[in-house]
């Protein structure tokens, strides 16, 4: 990261950031072509370590990517907010981010689907669904083993942040 005074370390900034942002951007690399699809996520963050949950059809492209080639990126953003300034340089976007790395594990165990599926739900829309293995079995499910991640915050510009709020 470039611009250190916008890290994020706080552990509670880190986890709205993981509740605000709905889709992550998943990048894959395909026989040296890269290839990035919008998903929904959920996650799972024990003592610091983050793994993402990600779930779709049983078959596709994807699929056969990640086959080849688990290792993936992402990024996730959310509080989106463009802004304007007196001259050109000074307009910008203020937002929230994530991004890391990590490999994807395709999950074949019917009960730990259940469990990522209950975990992923709760993260999309914060409630409690039951699953059973009829439920969990029309679908892939995938842990994000993250290696590494950074989270940043632009804010708006102090001058900007009264007239925002009005």
């Amino acid at each position: 990261m470039t611009k250190r005074e916008l890290e994020v370390t706080d552990p509670a900034k880190i986890l709205e950031i993981l509740d605000k942002s709905k889709v992550t951007h998943i990048g894959l690399v395909d026989d040296g072509m890269p290839y990035i699809v919008p998903m929904n996520y959920g996650y799972i963050m024990e003592d610091g370590r983050l793994t993402l949950i990600l779930h779709c059809a049983v078959k596709g492209y994807k699929l056969e990517v990640i086959a080849k080639n688990p290792v993936c990126c992402f990024e996730m953003e959310c509080d989106v907010v463009p802004f304007e300034g007196r001259v050109p340089c000074q307009y910008g976007t203020a937002y929230s981010s994530l991004m890391g790395r990590g490999t994807i594990e395709i999950v074949e165990d019917v009960q730990e689907k259940i469990r990522l599926m209950t975990i992923f739900m709760k993260t999309q829309c914060g409630k409690d669904f039951e699953f059973n293995e009829k439920l969990v079995s029309i679908v892939t499910m995938m842990k994000v083993n993250v290696d590494e991640y950074t989270a940043k915050e632009r804010p708006l510009p102090a001058v900007l942040r009264a007239d925002y709020k009005e």
